[in-house]
């Protein structure tokens, strides 16, 4: 009669579905990592870094109340519409700013 080994298993046997559950457990619930950096030189502090680190999915993300990638126009097609149409609104007002200021132009009637 054999009994069974207490040892875990070897790296790769079991470790995919595992690695699997971990990531799916933490995008689910979230995870926030934190740490601050400090370098100082004879008591004086010349530098401090703060890390903050959140690993969560965009609908828990959202439910946090983060979601700040949907205005970036980087990372989000209708923040860079919005953003090119408030350019073109100013560049509208200067424009006709600049046109009532044109000697010997009559400013144009508003529909």
């Amino acid at each position: 009669m054999t009994t069974p080994s207490r040892l875990p298993e070897p790296y790769g046997q079991a470790s995919g579905a595992n690695l699997a559950d971990i990531l799916e457990r933490v995008l689910d619930k979230g995870v926030v990592i934190a740490g601050d950096i400090r370098i100082n030189l004879l008591d004086i502090e010349l530098l401090t870094i703060k890390l903050r680190l959140i690993v969560a999915s965009v609908d828990k993300a959202k439910e946090m109340g983060i979601d700040w990638w949907e205005s970036d126009p980087a990372l989000s097609s209708r923040a860079r519409r919005d953003e090119l149409a408030r350019e073109n609104a100013e560049l509208r007002e200067r424009l006709a700013r600049l046109e009532e200021l044109e000697p010997g132009r009559a400013p144009k009637e508003a529909p």
